[in-house]
C-alpha cells in the first residue's frame, strides 16, 4: 500500500504527487498552513485524501497552538478549520472531515477539557478518519470486484488509487481486488489532461503492482470503446449528489457518454463520505476552476501562444442516468439513487 500520507511524530509527511513518476519525494508539513498549501498546490489530491489531510492538518495545527486558555484555543481552532475548508471547493470529503473534527472538538469542549486534552482528542479523531478511509477502500475494492468479469479490460480516468486516498484506492481499489482474483487482463488509463493524473499516477501505481496497463490520451477512448476493447469503465468521485449525479475529474462526463453509446457499463467507486445528500443534484455542485498555466504549460514548457484565453474547470458532472452503479463500502448502489444512496 502506497504511503500517501502519514504522521512522523507531530509532523505530517505526504508524497509529492506533482513529482511522480520521475521522482518519489516526500513533503513534511508542520502546520495547518503547510497542509493547506499542500492541498491547494496538489502535492496531495483526490477527494478522500484531501479529507484525511485536512483532518490531520487541523490536529497538527492545534497540537502546536500557543493558546493559554480554552476561549483563545477555540477561536484558533475555528480559524484553522476555515483555513483548511477554503482549499478545494468541489471535494466534499474536505467539508465532511472538517465537520467531524468540529464535532469531536465540541464533545471535548462540553466536557470541559483543557487545550492539551482537546488537542489529543483531535489527533485521535484524525487518526480515526485516516484508518476508516483505508478500511473503506478495501471494502469498496471487495464489493466492486464482483462486477468485474473474468478477463476484464477496464478503462479508468484520472487517479482514484492509493494516492487519492489514505491507501488502497477507490476505483483502483476495485481493480486491485479484481486483479488479486485473477480477473483483470488489461487496464487502460486515460492520461487525463491537463494535470496528467492518469499517465503519471494511475500508470505508476498499477505498473508497480504488475497489473497490465496501457496509457491512452483522453481523445482515444471513443475509438477503444467503438472497437469493443473495453468491458467496463470505473472511475472515482469528488462529490456525489443525492440523486446520483457525480462530479469527477473533467473528462469523466465525455467518457461516460461514449461508454453509454457503446453499451459499456460505467461504475463509480467512492466512500460514503463522498456522498452529499444536502445537494439534490449535480447542478448544485460547485466546480473548481484552476490556473490557466496547467493548460498553457506542459512540464514547464509553454505550449499555448500568449493572448489565447484559457478555461480550466477541474471537474465535470456525469448524470446518474449514465451510471450503472455506485460502489461504496456498503456495497453497490443502483438506480434509483435517491433511495439507494440513503443511509
Amino acid at each position: 500500500m502506497l504511503p500517501t500520507i502519514a504522521w512522523d511524530l507531530d509532523d505530517i509527511v505526504m508524497i509529492d504527487q506533482r513529482k511522480l513518476p520521475a521522482q518519489e519525494i516526500y513533503v513534511r508539513c508542520r502546520t495547518a498552513k503547510d497542509v493547506a498549501k499542500a492541498i491547494t498546490t496538489m502535492v496531495i489530491r483526490g477527494a478522500p485524501a484531501i479529507g484525511v489531510a485536512a483532518a490531520m492538518g487541523i490536529a497538527a495545527g492545534m497540537k502546536r497552538s500557543k493558546a493559554t486558555g480554552t476561549r483563545q484555543f477555540t477561536v484558533e481552532f475555528n480559524q484553522t478549520c476555515d483555513l483548511l475548508a477554503a482549499t478545494r471547493p468541489t471535494a466534499v470529503n474536505l467539508f465532511w472531515a472538517t465537520a467531524r473534527m468540529k464535532q469531536a472538538f465540541g464533545v471535548g469542549a462540553l466536557a470541559g477539557e483543557s487545550p492539551a486534552e482537546l488537542a489529543d482528542r483531535l489527533r485521535r479523531e484524525a487518526d480515526a478518519i485516516h484508518d476508516e478511509d483505508v478500511s473503506s477502500c478495501r471494502a469498496i475494492g471487495d464489493a466492486g470486484a464482483g462486477v468485474v468479469p473474468q478477463g476484464a479490460r477496464i478503462l479508468t480516468h484520472c487517479n482514484a488509487g492509493a494516492l487519492a486516498t489514505a491507501g488502497y484506492g477507490t476505483a483502483l481499489g476495485v481493480i486491485r481486488s479484481a486483479a488479486a482474483q485473477g480477473k483483470v487482463a488489461q487496464v487502460f488509463a486515460d492520461e487525463t489532461r491537463p494535470f496528467l493524473q492518469g499517465a503519471r499516477l494511475t500508470a505508476w501505481e498499477l505498473t508497480r503492482e504488475g497489473i497490465p496497463t496501457t496509457v491512452i490520451t483522453d481523445s482515444m477512448a471513443g475509438l477503444l470503446l467503438r472497437d469493443h476493447r473495453v468491458d467496463l469503465v470505473i472511475v472515482g468521485a469528488d462529490r456525489i449528489a443525492a440523486n446520483g449525479d457525480v462530479a469527477n475529474k473533467v473528462g469523466t462526463y465525455t467518457l461516460a457518454m461514449m461508454a453509454h453509446a457503446h453499451g459499456v457499463p460505467v461504475y463509480v467507486a467512492a466512500p460514503r463520505s463522498t456522498i452529499d445528500l444536502s445537494t439534490p443534484d449535480g447542478a448544485g455542485i460547485p466546480i473548481e476552476e484552476r490556473s490557466a498555466k496547467e493548460i498553457t504549460h506542459v512540464g514547464g514548457a509553454q505550449v499555448v501562444p500568449d493572448g489565447a484565453s484559457v478555461w480550466n474547470p477541474a471537474f465535470d458532472v456525469t448524470p446518474h442516468r449514465l451510471i450503472a452503479g455506485i460502489v461504496t463500502e456498503r456495497g453497490i448502489a443502483r438506480a434509483p439513487y435517491d433511495a439507494s444512496l440513503r443511509p
